[in-house]
């Protein structure tokens, strides 16, 4: 018997051109859990205010990141399953499918489908959000349901404090921070619509929605901010962090609604004000470096820092395909 393991992750336009990027982001902002506004509202924002010029400036920011191999992203997605598909060995077969763009959910499944007698489906988000975790469970869902049979399904879930995730994160910080010591670590999460993480809320208990988030309970299980504030937790306990020696922030907000702060470029400034010279900046929303960490952090955040008055700003590594985190995962998706 073979099982199926099939690794999710975002997406990336084919290219960095602006036909491929708008393309990338019509399918991307029409999603309803990313965009969570009614049908026709989310039809006329996309077609007549974000697809006219958000594509030519997003295309210049892929541009100053792409690689001669191809999207970031990608790149580091398709080394991840080709190692872990080495680690897992012959009884496992190993697909890669993106919520958007290619190669799709639909198209890994389809290879699974035919050798696979049982599928374990992995979404490579840390933290649980229904605009990245939940739309790729959906998109899973929707394709199994239309076949005649669905074989045995193991869904995978969040790992935002899981000793694997935790341990080769931390690890791949020190490798990098080797000759560099920082005066300050900013930990920088992918900001989500408060309304998003209200949906998530316990209704019951009152929130606050600036202060630091408090340890995971039953009330706050699934609420995506709390589970950063768990992973900054847990990854400054195994760098010996002090909590006056990290801070947490959100960054990636878009357009006009209120976003879950500390938003990360306020936080920039505000490290400045308290004299910090030297910063690194880790992400831990990120398994795969991409336009939000090479790109939003390690040119444009990098930009506002020095000209803040900051000395420098180092960016570390997500997990990528680090060796540590190829047996980690191994091991999540595979517990026996």
């Amino acid at each position: 018997m073979t099982t199926g393991i099939l690794l999710i992750n975002i997406g990336t336009p084919e290219s960095p051109a602006v036909p491929d990027v708008r393309r990338y982001l019509r399918q991307f902002l029409s999603d309803p859990c990313v965009v969570d506004i009614p049908y026709f509202i989310r039809l006329i924002l996309l077609e007549a205010f974000i697809l006219p010029t958000r594509p030519q400036k997003s295309a210049r920011a892929y541009q100053s990141i792409w690689t001669a191999a191809g999207s970031p992203l990608l790149v580091h997605c398709q080394r991840l399953a080709e190692q872990l598909q080495q680690q897992v060995g012959d009884n496992f077969k190993v697909a890669l499918g993106m919520r958007y763009g290619e190669p799709s959910i639909a198209s890994a499944l389809e290879k699974l489908l035919t050798t696979c007698d049982k599928l374990v489906i992995q979404p490579l988000f840390p933290q649980y959000s229904k605009a990245a975790t939940g739309s790729a469970m959906q998109a899973v869902f929707e394709h199994l349901a239309a076949k005649p049979v669905i074989p045995a399904v193991t869904m995978g879930g969040d790992f935002f404090d899981h000793p694997f995730f935790i341990d080769a994160q931390a690890s791949i910080a020190k490798e990098a921070l080797q000759g560099f010591t920082p005066d300050h670590w900013l930990m920088s999460y992918h900001g989500l619509p408060v309304r998003q993480v209200a949906a998530s809320e316990d209704k019951s208990i009152a929130c606050d929605r600036l202060a630091p988030c408090p340890q995971i309970t039953a009330h706050n299980r699934f609420c995506y901010r709390a589970q950063s504030y768990a992973s900054s937790r847990a990854l400054a306990a195994c760098l010996q962090l002090k909590p006056e020696d990290y801070t947490v922030s959100f960054q990636s907000r878009l357009g006009r609604t209120p976003w879950i702060k500390p938003y990360t470029d306020e936080i920039l400034m505000t490290l400045r004000e308290r004299g910090i010279n030297d910063l690194a900046v880790i992400c831990p929303s990120f398994v795969a470096d991409c336009l939000e960490t090479l790109e939003e952090i390690g040119i444009r955040a990098k930009e506002q820092w020095l000209l803040l008055g900051g000395r420098s700003l180092r960016l570390l590594p997500c997990v990528n395909s680090h060796p540590a985190w190829v047996v980690g995962l191994a091991k999540l998706v595979n517990p026996s």
